[in-house]
């Protein structure tokens, strides 16, 4: 099956290497470090051991951080390598932590190129973020005795029934992990499920909730407001995708006829979309403003189109009530912590099983609200921007949910430790 797996991989790298091709027309970026993409990453001091992180895109580069913290801090004498696949996941971790870890590109899952990365990093031993599942570079890491841990695990039902199509592969591939670190109890069982050793899969919490943001940042939100008119509702529709702009702008047509001085803004998921979203505001009526022009916002402006990289936390803390993408349409959702720790009223739509066990938890304890289309959104956060008392309550009860749920980087450390460190 493996053989198999690497014979369509190196059909398809015609159409992997168009598709970087196309993407680049709208994000330049992705033509650039191709090199890093066969296995040609940094040549790392041998002097010191390595540990070796890889988060694909954004929202993982995001959960390292507290994981990223506890290792600096239990294995200071280790050198740190995070490798993404996007070029917005190696913005973040290089806003993140600079200089202090090194980060480059993973290769694609080819057995050539992965042995080409890993003789040039040498990692003592990785951790793999949330899903991501290569058989090569399983296979590989497993052949040199490269210990790996599949950390902030997570496994929907839809995933399930994709690997379950494979059973004895998919069987050998999560035996491949010394651990799996699962960020709950159903990713757990469904782990099991697929075949993974029963005795080598926890439930340990999600990282995710370990989220920290600038003591700074509500300041700076606070002042922006000001240069807005601070009495002016604002909403903010986070991380959307195809789809889901036109609900969202006719919904924030019906909130205008409750609220005209509102203000909306939208902060689409891929950088690669910015021009598209902003014409089809423009196109639909709406006075539009884009971030990245540093022009104020008067309150003539109706739709504010966030453009640039690393600022949505400002763009949260900014706005009255949090509206969390990809769930409107059948992406799976994005993670709702953030504006969860700054004590924002959080709406999501249906499909949220890329935060499933999150997102039910946010809301039984009515912390979030769920809407299905574009009049019940709108009834929404017309109801919660007349009450300013129910935007307190879902404040409060996300930050409890919160710091009830925290400590996952511990227990991770802690599996670190018993699984790898003893072991290597």
């Amino acid at each position: 099956m493996k053989t198999l797996y690497t014979t369509l991989f190196i059909l398809g790298l015609p159409f992997i290497l168009l598709r970087l091709i196309w993407r680049g027309i709208r994000a330049p970026a992705y033509w650039r470090r191709w090199s890093e993409r066969f296995g040609a990453g940094p040549t790392l001091d041998d002097k010191s051991p390595v540990i070796w992180i890889h988060a694909v895109s954004v929202g993982e580069a995001e959960a390292t951080r507290p994981l990223v913290k506890s290792l600096q801090t239990e294995f200071p004498h280790y050198q740190l390598l995070i490798t993404t696949m996007t070029p917005t996941g190696s913005e973040r971790v290089k806003l993140l932590y600079g200089d202090s870890v090194t980060h480059c590109y993973l290769p694609y899952d080819l057995p050539f190129a992965i042995n080409k990365f890993l003789d040039r990093v040498h990692p003592q031993f990785g951790i793999v973020m949330e899903t991501e599942i290569w058989p090569n570079l399983l296979a590989v890491c497993e052949q040199r005795s490269v210990p790996l841990i599949l950390a902030n695990a997570r496994m929907s039902e839809r995933s399930v029934k994709g690997y379950a199509r494979f059973p004895k592969f998919t069987k050998t591939i999560l035996k491949s992990f010394r651990a799996i670190a699962a960020q709950g109890e159903d990713d757990r069982k469904r782990f099991k499920q697929l075949g993974a050793d029963g005795n080598h899969v926890h439930a340990i919490g999600n990282l995710k909730y370990e989220v920290s943001l600038p003591a700074s940042l509500k300041e700076q939100a606070e002042a922006m407001r000001s240069m807005w008119d601070s009495n002016r509702p604002v909403w903010i529709a986070a991380s959307t995708h195809e789809g889901e702009e036109e609900i969202i702008l006719n919904a924030s047509r019906q909130i205008r006829s409750v609220f005209p001085n509102l203000l909306l803004i939208i902060v689409p998921r891929h950088p690669e979309r910015f021009d598209r979203v902003t014409a089809l505001a423009q196109r639909s009526g709406f006075k539009t403003l884009r971030r990245s022009e540093n022009l104020p916002c008067p309150s003539t402006v109706q739709v504010l189109v966030v453009d640039t990289m690393g600022e949505l936390p400002l763009f949260y803390a900014a706005s009255d009530v949090a509206f969390i993408g990809g769930s409107l349409v059948p992406h799976g959702g994005h993670n709702l912590l953030e504006p969860a720790v700054l004590g924002r009223a959080i709406v999501i739509g249906p499909h949220f099983f890329n935060f499933n066990e999150i997102s039910k938890q946010f809301l039984k304890a009515k912390a979030a609200k769920k809407v299905i289309d574009t009049i019940s959104l709108a009834e929404t956060v017309i109801g919660l921007l007349q009450n300013s008392d129910q935007r307190a309550q879902m404040g409060e009860a996300s930050l409890q949910l919160i710091a009830k749920s925290q400590g996952a980087s511990k227990r991770l450390i802690n599996l670190i430790h018993y699984y790898i460190t003893r072991h290597v």
